[in-house]
């Protein structure tokens, strides 16, 4: 069994590089289901956020899959120009990256805490569709358990950070402070809620617009007002800061929908949203700033960051062997199981004919036979996993191949 992944995140592309290849939550289940279909493909996962995507699968050993045709495929997009943009990863290095990744330590924000939470729906959306198999399940489920134990045992000194409160603490080192802003919020999803929360904190004063207004159905966070979304443009002028973050397809601000705005002091916009909310030509209209994903990013790992990343590979390669000690276990029981049956069935041939000498009923010859049998079994198992667990993974693959040998017809 393989493991393969292919990927494409902030760190390699642009914004509007990354919006090409983008998954909504409904495609998302449409492309599982297609990606499962493909030759050799024994389970998938589709990890998709704002600052990357990553195809997950799993294969049998003797095939190798071209995931990025499939996806330029998937997504209409001809050629070979966006290769660049993407990484492939294989086995180990894939294991190794997923669960540094689900830790935060390869987020935008070094130790940002979303991506756990991501992690998991994306395993969860995967069997629910399912597209996933035991290897991808093990494997998503241990990066969990990494990313949980990271947070635990190796704290972060930044609390909650996000790429809102990056932003906030962007604009404040910048002299442009929160408090007592009038602030707008585009979408009530977990990016928006998270948003309007954080500018609230802030103490800005915060509107979120909804799609549907409907009291005691449609919840945002305490201490902000709602507004519908169809009345964004007539709200807007009021404000000092917008921040956008939906899962839209389309702009949710276009530079058309500004021709009849006046802005009588400056505003800032922020586009968390990929694809993109706001249309990029707005931010080149007077008293306009727009943001977006990529404008907050640290040009160095903070140092109070840095001196726990050791602690934490420790962690991340002791969960390592762990999980390639089940793999490989998951492929090798199968052939243990046949060498303790042949040692078995070898000592049976060996002591036949003291059974059949032995003054006893039949019944309770069968019954002994039984007893040596189940405990021949035993002793084979321990000596064969005693070996496994003082010798290294290659020399003790060539101890069993050396025992299958020995029963070879």
């Amino acid at each position: 069994m393989s493991i393969f992944m292919l990927g494409i995140d902030h760190n390699m592309a642009p914004v509007d590089i990354r919006a090409l290849f983008a998954f909504t939550r409904k495609n998302t289940g449409e492309a599982l289901q297609q990606l499962h279909k493909e030759p050799g493909i024994c389970g998938c996962i589709i990890l998709s956020t704002c600052n990357r995507l990553e195809l997950w699968v799993s294969t049998d050993d003797d095939e190798k899959p071209e995931l990025y045709q499939w996806l330029c495929s998937l997504k209409g997009v001809q050629g070979e120009e966006y290769r660049k943009y993407f990484i492939s990863r294989e086995n180990e290095e894939a294991v190794e990256h997923l669960f540094y990744l689900t830790s935060g330590l390869k987020s935008q924000i070094l130790g940002e805490d979303q991506i756990l939470t991501q992690v998991k729906e994306a395993l969860s959306f995967a069997r629910d569709e399912f597209t996933t198999d035991s290897v991808l399940e093990v494997l998503f489920r241990m990066a969990v358990t990494v990313g949980k134990k990271i947070k635990t045992e190796v704290p972060f000194s930044h609390g909650n950070p996000s790429v809102i409160h990056q932003a906030i603490r962007f604009l404040e080192e910048g002299g442009y402070h929160i408090r007592n802003k009038v602030c707008m919020v585009i979408g009530n999803g977990e990016m928006g809620k998270m948003a309007a929360q954080t500018l609230r904190e802030a103490g800005a004063d915060v509107t979120v617009t909804i799609r549907q207004y409907r009291s005691g159905v449609v919840n945002i966070p305490v201490g902000c007002s709602r507004i519908n979304y169809g009345e964004r443009m007539d709200y807007l002028p009021e404000c000092d800061l917008v921040v956008s973050a939906t899962a839209s397809p389309n702009y949710t601000l276009t530079e058309e929908l500004f021709e009849d705005v006046r802005l009588e002091r400056p505003m800032i916009l922020i586009d968390l949203a990929v694809p993109r909310d706001i249309d990029p030509e707005i931010g080149k209209k007077e008293n306009l700033t727009l943001y977006d994903m990529d404008s907050f990013r640290v040009s160095e790992t903070p140092k109070e960051l840095a001196d726990n990343l050791e602690a934490a590979g420790a962690i991340v390669k002791a969960q390592m062997d762990e999980f390639f000690q089940w793999l490989d276990g998951r492929d090798i029981i199968p052939r243990i199981q046949e060498i303790r049956a042949d040692a078995v069935e070898d000592l049976n041939l060996r002591i036949e004919k003291i059974f059949r000498k032995t003054p006893m009923e039949d019944s309770d010859r069968e019954k002994l036979k039984k007893a040596v049998d189940t405990a021949a079994g035993k002793v084979v198992n321990k000596l064969i996993f005693g070996l496994r667990d003082s010798l290294n993974q290659d020399a003790f693959l060539e101890c069993v191949e050396g025992l299958e040998k020995l029963y070879e017809e």
